[in-house]
């Protein structure tokens, strides 16, 4: 499989800092044992992650948004 970066995601996200907290926020979640949402034989769970965030599997929760817009961590016209 090929290998998957950031990049990739932002075809998506507009926004890095929200790809790699989604992606930290779902690679904890597998850690904990949630079932992947996409294919991913033998894969660490990193590379799911940004798998399932590169594929729109993932969302931030609206209160999680407003909360990064509130901290000054994105922009509050970005969506």
């Amino acid at each position: 499989m090929a290998r998957i970066t950031i990049e990739d995601c932002l075809n998506k996200v507009n926004n890095r800092f929200i790809i790699v907290h989604m992606s930290n926020q779902r690679t904890r979640q597998l850690l904990k044992g949630s079932k992947p949402l996409v294919n991913t034989p033998e894969n660490r769970h990193i590379v799911t992650s940004l798998r399932e965030v590169a594929q729109e599997k993932v969302y931030l929760e609206e209160e999680t948004i407003e909360a990064l817009k509130g901290g000054g961590y994105i922009n509050p016209v970005e969506d």
